[in-house]
C-alpha cells in the first residue's frame, strides 16, 4: 500500500471579491460522505472555474498530502485548516511531492489514475489561504501537491487504500519537476529527460521545450535604455512601405547583432511640446557595417512622422534589438508566411538562412494587394535562387491589369497551401494582419500542424488569457480612470498608452489592469514568470524578490513597481 485516501472534496465555481476586482474561482473544496463516481473530467459534484488553467484531462483530480498541512501548520502558525484547505480533491496521507513520480500509477477504490504534473502555481490559492505568497511559498519549500487523471473511471470513497500500480517513466518526481520549471539552477539533462515522460501534461512539455529553446533565441540586449542612432539611407519598397537603414551615433563598429525575427524600438518625437511617441519596427534584413533596416508601412502618426518628415543624418533614439519570435535551429523544411508590411521579420530570417548555406527546405509565401504595393519582390526572389531547395508562393488579392509577377490570384489559405504541397512537418514563422493571423492559424490547425511548430509575431497589444478575473467588458487600452498619477511616467509600448504612475497601485501588473493593457499572469508574487515582459528603458524594484530573476532586458511586472520612468514592450 502507499497511502490512504482520508478526504474526497468537491465545489463548485464561486465568485469573490478581491483587491478590487471580482475572480471567478472553484478553489473551496468542501468535504463529501460515501463512494464518489470520478470521470475522466473531474469528480461528479466538482468543477473548475477556468479549464484552461486547471481543468481537462491532465488536471482532473488534484491531490494534497496531510503531511503538508502538518508542515503548513507549524510554518504559518495556524490551527484553522480543514480538509480541502488547499482546493484539493484529494486529501491523502502519504504520497510525498518528493516521492512521487510523473507517471506514476495509483489504484484508489474502483478507479486507476497516473501522476501527469505539480500543482501551477496561482494567486488564487493565495486568496483561500489569505496570503498573497502562498505560491511562492508552496515552490520555495518544495510542497506544491499534483494532479491525477483518469485512466479507469470508477467509485472513491474516504478510507480507500492507495496502492501503487505502476512506476512512471524517468523516476522525476513532482517537486524535481516543479521545482526545474520555477526555480533557478535548471539543468538540460533534466529537462530532455523531463520530455521524454510520456505521461508529462502537454503544456509542463511546452514550457520545457521552450526553456531548451531559450539558449538558441533571443541574447541580451545589446544596450540599455535608448541610444542615438543616426538614418544614414532612406529607401522607398513599394508605394506603401519605406526602409530606413540605421547606424549607431559616432560609432564607426559594425551596429551590434540581433537575431532574425527580433524588432528595433524608436522614441520619436514628432511634436516637442508633446510627449514622444515610442514605436517598435521589425528589422527586415541582418545587422552589419551598413547598420539596421527597418521597412515602415505608412499608417499611424509614427510612421507618418518617418515617411514625411525624417531624412539622411538625422538623429533618432533606439532601444536595442528585442523579441522571441526568431529562427530556430534544427533541420525540418521553413515556412514562412506573411502578408503585406508583415514580410519584415520573416525577410530577415530568409537572409539568415541565406547566409548561412541552408540546405533546409524553405518555402516563402507572402500575400499582398497587387504589384505596386509587393515589397521585396525582387530582393526575396534572389535570396530563394541562392538557396538549394526553395519555393515561392505569392498570391496578389487585387491585382493590376497585365501584372503577371504573382503565383496566384486570390489569399493565402487553407486550399493554397494544400495545392502547393508545403509540408506538414516543418517549422511555420507567421506574421501579418490579425485576420490573416486567424486565418492562416486555423488553416494549420485544420492541417494537423503541431501548435508547438508555429511562431507568431503580432503588431500592437496581445489579447491574453485574464485567468479568473470577472471583467465588464473588454475596452481598448487606455490610462488609468480617476486623477492622474505623481510617479515616474510609464509608457506600454504595444498597447501605445503613457501615463504618470500611481502610487495606490500595489504592482505594476495592477497598474497595467488599470489601463486595459494586455498582461499575462498566473501566480502574481514572481513565481511562474507569465507575466516577464520586456523592458525597453528604466529600472524597478521587486517586492517580493522573484524566486528565479528574469534574463537582463525582462522584468516580472506581477511584483515590481517603478524606481524611475519606464518603457514597457506590453
Amino acid at each position: 500500500m502507499s497511502g490512504r485516501l482520508l478526504s474526497v472534496n468537491v465545489g463548485h465555481p464561486r465568485e469573490v471579491t478581491w483587491q478590487g476586482k471580482t475572480v471567478r474561482t472553484a478553489i473551496w473544496k468542501e468535504p463529501v460522505n460515501g463512494p464518489q463516481m470520478v470521470r475522466r473530467i473531474n469528480i461528479d459534484g466538482d468543477d473548475q472555474a477556468d479549464r484552461l488553467a486547471h481543468g481537462g484531462e491532465h488536471r482532473a483530480v488534484f491531490i494534497y498530502q496531510i503531511d503538508s498541512y502538518a508542515y503548513w501548520k507549524r510554518e504559518l502558525g495556524r490551527d484553522d485548516f480543514t480538509y480541502g484547505q488547499f482546493g484539493e480533491n484529494f486529501t491523502v496521507d502519504g504520497l510525498a511531492d518528493d516521492e512521487v513520480c510523473i507517471g506514476d500509477r495509483y489504484r484508489i477504490g474502483g478507479a486507476l489514475f497516473e501522476v501527469t504534473q505539480p500543482r501551477v502555481t496561482c494567486y488564487r490559492v493565495g486568496i483561500r489561504m489569505e496570503n498573497p505568497a502562498m505560491p511562492t511559498l508552496l515552490v520555495a519549500h518544495h510542497r506544491p501537491g499534483f494532479y491525477f487523471r483518469v485512466l479507469e473511471e470508477g467509485s472513491v470513497e474516504a478510507g480507500d487504500a492507495i496502492v501503487k500500480a505502476a512506476d512512471g517513466r524517468e523516476r522525476l518526481t513532482v517537486a524535481q519537476i516543479d521545482a526545474l520549471l520555477y526555480l533557478p539552477g535548471k539543468s538540460r539533462t533534466q529537462l530532455e529527460r523531463a520530455l521524454r515522460v510520456p505521461a508529462l501534461s502537454e503544456g509542463w512539455k511546452g514550457s520545457f521545450r521552450e526553456l531548451l529553446a531559450k539558449g538558441s533565441e533571443a541574447p541580451a540586449p545589446a544596450w540599455p535604455g535608448f541610444r542615438p542612432l543616426r538614418v544614414a539611407e532612406i529607401r522607398r519598397e513599394s508605394t506603401t512601405v519605406t526602409s530606413f537603414r540605421l547606424v549607431p551615433a559616432g560609432d564607426a563598429a559594425p551596429s551590434p547583432k540581433a537575431n532574425a525575427g527580433q524588432y528595433l524600438t524608436l522614441r520619436l518625437r514628432p511634436d516637442a511640446g508633446a510627449p514622444p511617441l515610442i514605436r517598435s519596427y521589425s528589422l527586415s534584413g541582418l545587422p552589419d557595417e551598413h547598420g539596421y533596416r527597418i521597412s515602415v508601412k505608412r499608417e499611424g502618426a509614427g510612421s507618418r512622422y518617418l515617411h514625411d518628415h525624417v531624412v539622411v543624418g538625422d538623429l533618432l533614439d533606439g532601444a536595442a534589438p528585442r523579441g522571441s519570435f526568431v529562427l530556430r535551429d534544427g533541420s525540418r523544411p521553413v515556412v514562412l508566411i506573411s502578408a503585406g508590411v508583415g514580410a519584415t521579420p520573416v525577410l530577415a530570417m530568409l537572409h539568415a538562412l541565406a547566409r548561412r548555406h541552408t540546405t533546409r527546405t524553405v518555402w516563402w509565401l507572402h500575400g499582398a494587394r497587387n504589384h505596386d504595393e509587393h515589397a521585396f519582390g525582387g530582393e526575396t526572389d534572389a535570396l530563394l535562387a541562392a538557396l538549394p531547395d526553395s519555393h515561392r508562393v505569392v498570391a496578389y488579392s487585387r491585382p493590376g491589369a497585365g501584372e503577371t509577377d504573382c503565383d496566384l490570384v486570390g489569399r493565402l489559405d487553407l486550399a493554397v497551401l494544400e495545392h502547393a504541397g508545403v509540408p506538414k512537418d516543418a517549422d511555420y514563422y507567421l506574421c501579418g494582419p490579425d485576420a490573416f493571423m486567424r486565418a492562416i492559424g486555423a488553416a494549420l490547425t485544420a492541417r494537423g500542424v503541431p501548435p508547438e511548430r508555429v511562431a507568431t509575431e503580432t503588431f500592437g497589444s496581445v489579447p491574453i488569457h485574464a485567468s479568473g478575473i470577472v471583467k465588464a467588458g473588454d475596452r481598448p487600452p487606455h490610462p488609468p480612470d480617476g486623477p492622474p498619477g505623481t510617479g515616474p511616467v510609464i509608457t506600454f509600448v504595444r498597447s501605445n498608452v503613457t501615463a504618470a504612475w500611481d502610487h495606490r497601485y500595489s504592482s505594476l501588473l495592477d497598474f497595467a489592469e488599470a489601463c486595459d493593457v494586455p498582461v499575462g499572469f498566473g501566480c502574481r508574487n514572481g513565481v511562474c514568470h507569465n507575466c516577464e515582459s520586456g523592458l525597453l528603458a528604466g529600472e524597478v524594484d521587486y517586492s517580493p524578490d522573484p524566486l528565479e530573476a528574469p534574463p537582463d532586458g525582462r522584468i516580472l511586472v506581477c511584483c515590481s513597481r517603478p524606481s524611475s520612468e519606464l518603457t514597457l514592450d506590453l
